[in-house]
């Protein structure tokens, strides 16, 4: 099975203004993060993200985690990134697979048992789900939180491996991988943090609590 890694570290401009793409996923990946995902959800340019991507990278490549974009194939495929993230309205995962061959890393995205199964049937690598327990980040456009066993439900019905996203903090991490994940994806509980690289070192140190 692909590396789809354990800890997901989603960068944000968004909730936060102290901090930017390339800091957030300088320090994440410094403090133990397998995958910095690079969200970018304002108005700018292709060239623009395209350059961010680049400096993300190199971050990246220093402490060997995975830079995994989300929504824009054709970003990661200008940048030499191996993964990305789609979700509902984005690239089918077979074109994006297309775009970055038989090798790259693709999500999908669900938030209940009869979509997860409908995208696990395409040709993507992990499915991302949530919320878990709800979200700050996408306000009025939030999928239902699902809650623990919902959620479970999910990762039982699916084949493919399920990476928890949604007001996830590394408390909740053990109850999260119980119920089925693969693994999770955090936003708010890592770059809104005062220290993103002893914050994304925590959930790091209790995956590896969890699992051992």
């Amino acid at each position: 099975m692909t590396d789809i890694g354990r800890l997901h570290v989603i960068t944000d401009e968004v909730l936060q203004t102290r901090f930017s793409h390339v800091e957030l996923a300088a320090a994440a990946a410094a403090g133990g993060a397998d995958v910095i995902q690079y969200r970018e959800k304002r108005q700018i340019s292709t060239k623009e993200m395209m350059r961010v991507a680049v400096l993300i990278s190199l971050a990246c490549r220093e402490h060997g985690a995975t830079l995994l974009i989300d929504d824009r194939a054709d970003v990661a495929a200008a940048v030499g990134a191996t993964a990305v993230h789609l979700g509902r309205d984005d690239l089918p995962p077979y074109v994006a697979r297309q775009i970055l061959g038989p090798d790259a890393i693709i999500g999908g995205t669900a938030n209940s048992v009869e979509e997860a199964i409908k995208v696990a049937k395409q040709p993507v690598d992990y499915l991302g789900v949530g919320p878990v327990f709800g979200t700050t980040s996408k306000g009025d456009r939030a999928a239902p939180m699902l809650g623990l066993e919902q959620f479970g439900d999910i990762c039982a019905a699916v084949d493919k491996p399920v990476i928890g996203i949604g007001s996830i903090t590394a408390d909740r991490v053990g109850d999260v991988l119980a119920a089925g994940a693969y693994g999770v994806a955090v936003l708010s509980a890592v770059v809104c943090q005062d220290d993103p690289q002893v914050s994304c070192r925590e959930f790091a140190d209790e995956i590896a609590r969890v699992l051992s």
